[in-house]
């Protein structure tokens, strides 16, 4: 079968796409999917690169996101059958992730356990589907699960052209809030606000927090006047100051990456002044992706895709996402 496989580390250039790869095998309480498509995220990124302290078992097929029909059900498993449509939780809790510790998404056919799968329903398309769980899946639990934010608040998302940060556009939008969405291009600023962003700042020309502060004010230590109610920043580095800056009392900082640094300078000043709350969010459970197909069938979000290609073009794909040249998601159909 064809598949993009990483057989050591490097850069994209050792992604090759192969047509002789192992069909894989239906074995006890596993699905062979046949998958319809597959997204990108940053982490496949840094699967190819390597990352310190996690042994990748090269050759993998990268890709973690995947949503596909069942081809082939293995032994003991039970309420599923060939044909059905399937949305697969990447993480499988014995072992890892798929697309990293386990052959991904990135091929015409994909072995998972029956305990990964989540039903689609007729509405939602593979596209989309294959397009939540790291992304969406991670913003849904970062603002709905953990109840960080609500109607009315003022979030400002670092990287909100990615495929975390469209996720977190969209759905705090969607949820009544007034966004204001930090990107490096116009380009990328005038898409965002077709997305429903109410404020657009490049950061490259402008200082995003000194910006806040100006809008709606300086934070008060004595009042909840000034700032913006919650800063989305899972970039870290450099950008960690500036975001306690310009939160006002009792507002809050959410982290869910540090894609810019994971040991930022801090000043804890204003976490006691101003009562900020740091809330960390990590990964995403099923009833998260349940919850985002069921959005999809209500035609309440729309997941922002940016390309959808075949396989052979894969590697160019994720060369977008490594030069961060999309606005959301790139999709491959296999």
């Amino acid at each position: 079968m064809k598949a993009l496989v990483l057989r050591e580390h490097g850069g994209l250039e050792n992604l090759k796409v192969v047509h002789d790869h192992p069909m894989p095998v239906a074995k006890e309480g596993w699905v062979v999917i046949r998958v319809r498509a597959s997204s990108f995220n940053y982490h496949d990124v840094f699967t190819v690169k390597g990352m310190p302290g996690i042994k990748v078992p090269l050759p993998v097929v990268i890709g973690l996101d995947m949503a596909g029909d069942i081809h082939e059900v293995g032994a003991g498993v039970t309420g599923w059958k060939v044909g059905d449509r399937v949305l697969v939780n990447p993480l499988n809790k014995k072992i890892g992730l798929q697309g990293e510790m386990l052959d991904g998404g990135m091929a015409e056919y994909c072995a998972v356990s029956a305990e990964q799968l989540i039903r689609m329903p007729d509405a939602v398309s593979y596209e989309d589907a294959s397009a939540l769980p790291v992304a969406y899946g991670t913003a849904h639990r970062m603002f709905v699960t953990h109840n960080t934010i609500k109607a009315g608040d003022k979030v400002l998302i670092l990287g909100a052209s990615g495929g975390v940060g469209t996720g977190c556009v969209i759905l705090a939008k969607r949820m009544g809030c007034e966004v204001i969405a930090c990107a490096s291009s116009d380009d990328k600023l005038k898409r965002l606000k077709e997305m429903g962003a109410d404020h657009v700042v490049n950061y490259k020309d402008v200082d995003w927090s000194k910006w806040a502060i100006e809008k709606y004010g300086k934070p008060q230590r004595r009042n909840y006047e000034g700032g913006v109610d919650c800063v989305v920043n899972f970039t870290g580095g450099d950008t960690w100051l500036p975001s306690l800056k310009c939160v006002k009392r009792g507002g809050s900082i959410l982290v869910c990456g540090a894609t810019a640094g994971h040991d930022p300078k801090e000043d804890l000043r204003y976490i006691w002044s101003f009562e900020l709350k740091v809330i960390g969010s990590n990964s995403f459970y099923d009833d998260n992706l349940k919850a985002l197909m069921d959005m999809i069938s209500r035609g309440d979000i729309k997941p922002a895709i940016d390309k959808v290609l075949p396989l052979e073009q894969a590697a160019e794909g994720l060369r977008l996402i490594q030069d961060r040249e999309v606005i959301g998601k790139i999709v491959v159909t296999p």
